[in-house]
């Protein structure tokens, strides 16, 4: 293979200008220039900054493609403003095939959602419309009948049976839907991304396996799967960390998913302060069955994620990582007690969070516990205790993107004029770039050459301008997936 050189590069917070040297998919050599070997092939970057690949340890990716070709409701204020809006998007739609809506927060409409508000809307329409957190659907009667499923008053499902439905509103052809995640993560590449953590909630391999065999190549993929296939990946001899690819590095098997709560938005989520109707959310899997499956997926070689968003979902979850004698990950982590920050860092639990959500999740929170959200989000807390972080998006609840995920670690607010939200809890970019680089802060020989080439120092740029930071080039073992006109 002919040997890659970035030439003039420099990494964030420094003036030195070296040479970057690439072989077989491997960071061979950082020099201080010249030397470069005969026939090799050069990229002058004139002292652009170099960073390491960028992940998003949490998406959904066919759910992501599937939400940047539907209609957008994260703007709705009410439930009769989604109805409407709802309405005029379907009035010349094809009834053969369920218009489907996405991005609601019900948790913040004045009005209540209503069977009979959606059907004036939609008519004989099959409707379907998705919560910004995946874990609500509110149907029509049309679709409601079309999908055998019972529905209330309200036309609302939750949890096990709205992510039932959002799989079979899933269905559509191989061909349509590999194609929008192939732009999908292209446009990831775009934003530096060199890898992600899917935890789509099907069987995921054959699907991704499909998709590279048809040319997919732009970012690194972990599949995760779930309990209800456990026992199908260990008979085919599936383990956390396993290339599934024939050695060429684009994807392995994830690591073992399991959620015991819900969400924010849906009022599920385990807390251990009551919500405003007396409730404490849901803890969706007991502490015994929690501990049994993740003793069983240690004997099957795989790693524990435990979706866990309350505080007392987090707390039942590091009980049993300690009582399993493991480590492991927590997803979201969204609410964590400050007894048991230090616990993530003693039992090797990874804190894997998703900071827009702390934007995002902000007014829900302060409706629910008023002066009482210190709890929300404690990124810092948790380095302070010797946690380690990884960032994330769960696509779609937020863009993948992980520039909004860095800046919502580092700043806690948009630029809006609103103050941050809990600004003791905000880290630091050297801290945030590591913790979406699984824990890389600079450019070391030996590297695989995953890399972002930046026409800016992340580290000295303003706020606002960190938070949409321009992306030159992308690579992926020395192979360039994204190139703004550099190569």
């Amino acid at each position: 293979m002919t040997e890659l050189i970035l030439a003039s590069i420099r990494q964030p917070g420094e003036d030195t200008v070296s040479d970057l040297h690439i072989a077989e998919g491997v960071v061979t050599r950082v020099s201080a220039g010249g030397g470069i070997p005969r026939g090799a092939r050069v990229v002058h970057l004139d002292g652009r900054y170099v960073i390491p690949g960028l992940w998003d340890e949490h998406v959904h990716m066919t759910q992501w493609a599937l939400h940047s070709n539907r209609l957008d409701l994260s703007a709705a204020a009410s439930a009769h403003e989604a109805a409407a809006a709802v309405g005029l998007y379907v009035h010349h739609a094809d009834p053969s095939v369920t218009s489907v809506g996405v991005g609601f927060r019900d948790a913040l409409w004045p009005d209540v959602p209503t069977l009979e508000m959606l059907d004036a809307a939609t008519g004989n329409q099959p409707t379907a419309l998705i919560s910004h957190d995946l874990h609500c659907v509110w149907l029509n009667s049309a679709a409601a009948r079309r999908y055998g499923v019972e529905v209330d008053a309200g036309g609302l499902l939750r949890e096990e049976p709205a992510f039932a439905v959002t799989r079979d509103l899933g269905k559509l052809p191989d061909s349509l839907v590999d194609g929008w995640v192939r732009d999908a993560a292209r446009a990831a590449a775009a934003r530096g991304v060199v890898g992600v953590v899917d935890f789509e909630m099907t069987w995921n391999r054959d699907v991704w396996l499909r998709r590279l065999a048809d040319g997919f190549d732009a970012v690194r993929v972990d599949a995760g799967v779930y309990p209800k296939d456990l026992e199908r990946a260990r008979n085919d001899g599936m383990r956390t960390g396993l290339e599934l690819d024939g050695g060429r590095g684009l994807l392995r098997v994830g690591p073992l998913k399991v959620l015991i709560d819900g969400s924010l938005n849906t009022r599920t989520a385990f807390c251990s302060d009551p919500y405003p109707d007396g409730s404490y959310g849901l803890l969706t899997v007991s502490e015994g069955e929690l501990l049994s499956l993740l003793r069983r997926g240690r004997e099957y070689g795989f790693v524990p994620a435990v979706h866990a968003i309350g505080d007392a979902a987090n707390r039942v979850a590091l009980d049993v990582f300690e009582r399993a004698g493991i480590g492991g990950r927590i997803e979201h982590a969204q609410f964590v007690g400050a007894e048991d920050l230090a616990r993530f860092g003693s039992l090797g639990v990874t804190a894997s969070v998703q900071p827009v959500h702390a934007l995002d999740d902000r007014d829900a929170a302060e409706s629910n516990w008023s002066g009482r959200t210190q709890r929300a989000f404690p990124l810092r807390s948790l380095l302070d205790a010797g946690a380690t972080l990884a960032l994330g998006s769960d696509a779609p609840v937020a863009p993948l993107d992980p520039w909004a995920g860095m800046s919502a670690a580092t700043t806690r607010s948009r630029q809006d004029g609103r103050g941050p939200w809990h600004p003791q809890e905000c880290i630091s970019r050297r801290q945030a770039l590591a913790a979406s680089a699984r824990g890389r802060s600079r450019i070391r020989v030996g590297d695989l050459a995953d890399l972002v080439v930046l026409d800016a120092d992340p580290l000295a740029v303003s706020d606002a301008e960190f938070g949409a930071l321009p992306v030159a080039a992308t690579l992926l073992a020395g192979r360039f997936t994204y190139d703004g006109g550099l190569a």
